[in-house]
């Protein structure tokens, strides 16, 4: 299975949680009120990718082995 890596935009994260209430064990909201990637995951690219999908804005990117952006596009 390949490697992706998941990275939270910042600057476009409204901080609404909906990556965080659908996937607890990756996502949490953080200090500045963001969201955050926890670290040791062990949740598929594909269900990472279905949440991120879920971001309204489009925060939430995964990246591949070549840290060439895989989503969003």
């Amino acid at each position: 299975m390949k490697e992706y890596k998941v990275k939270i935009n910042k600057a476009k994260c409204l901080g609404c949680g909906t990556c965080a209430a659908l996937m607890p064990e990756v996502f949490k909201i953080g200090p500045d009120n963001k969201s955050e990637v926890k670290l040791n995951h062990q949740r598929s690219p594909v269900e990472i990718l279905m949440v991120s999908k879920s971001c309204p804005t489009g925060a939430v990117e995964i990246y591949d082995e070549q840290d060439k952006k895989v989503w969003p596009k």
